[in-house]
């Protein structure tokens, strides 16, 4: 069995990457989502907007693998201002809630210089398990 990228129906074409890698042992790579949508519009509204559509967007990811955002097991968020961020974390926690509820996999933040999109304020990479018996298009 060989790896299978994952591109949920209906995204823009990803172009020199995969949005996600479900190798055969049934783990999950996502690659970094950044806060646009399935068309490469980003969010309006900055920071909260952007998040809540990276978030989104791993989510739908790991629902095409045949998963649920509680298979996710590690977020690593790659954040431009960290200022921001602290000045909005209760909104931050409301966001995050309303697309993967309860759910707190490990996390770790890194506070970087700038990302490839200009726009971009963001990114957030996941790593999920998916069990390869229930996955779509996996069964012998």
């Amino acid at each position: 069995m060989k790896p299978q990228t994952i591109h949920p129906e209906g995204w823009a074409p990803a172009l020199g990457y995969a949005n996600g890698m479900l190798m055969p042992d049934g783990t999950l790579h996502i690659g970094g989502q950044i806060g646009w949508d399935k068309d490469k519009k980003f969010a309006e509204g900055g920071f909260i907007p952007q998040m809540e559509q990276a978030l989104a967007n791993i989510a739908e990811i790991v629902r095409a693998a045949g998963g649920d955002v509680t298979d996710v097991g590690r977020l690593t968020w790659f954040v431009k201002d960290k200022d921001e961020y602290l000045a909005h974390q209760r909104e931050v926690g409301k966001a995050y809630q309303r697309v993967f509820g309860k759910h707190f996999p490990a996390m770790s933040m890194i506070i970087i210089n700038d990302l490839v999109e200009d726009e971009a304020v963001l990114e957030i990479e996941a790593t999920a398990y998916i069990d390869r018996s229930a996955a779509p298009g996996t069964s012998d």
